[in-house]
């Protein structure tokens, strides 16, 4: 690599710094401006988009809810129906179709 034709300064806060240098030790980089150069040009940051965990936390909340409500039958009752039971049921196995998908893209994250 030829000589290098622009200079760039960075400010850290001491624990950043300290964070830093913790990376490029386990990266085995020992000089800086060459670890700059390698997070900038092959560096990445990972967006994440988390509507697949908002519509989990909402299936949460909705059997929660129902489970609640089948608990207060029960006691009241001393007995729940049937269609409840699959009800509950049903809305398990969606969680998990919604929580398989979460997987799937968690993963696809380690690939890059």
């Amino acid at each position: 690599m030829g000589r290098q034709e622009k200079r760039l300064e960075v400010r850290l806060t001491e624990e950043e710094l300290h964070l830093m240098e913790e990376k490029m030790k386990r990266a085995g980089i020992k000089n800086k401006s060459a670890y700059f150069r390698k997070m900038v040009i092959d560096g990445y940051l990972i967006q994440m988009d988390l509507s697949c965990v908002q519509e989990m936390i909402r299936l949460l909340r909705i059997n929660a809810n129902n489970l609640n409500q089948y608990a207060r039958k029960a006691n009241e009752c001393g007995f729940v129906y049937l269609e409840d039971i699959q009800s509950l049921q049903k809305q398990q196995k969606l969680m998990w179709i919604e929580m398989r998908k979460i997987l799937e893209e968690l993963s696809k994250l380690g690939q890059h």
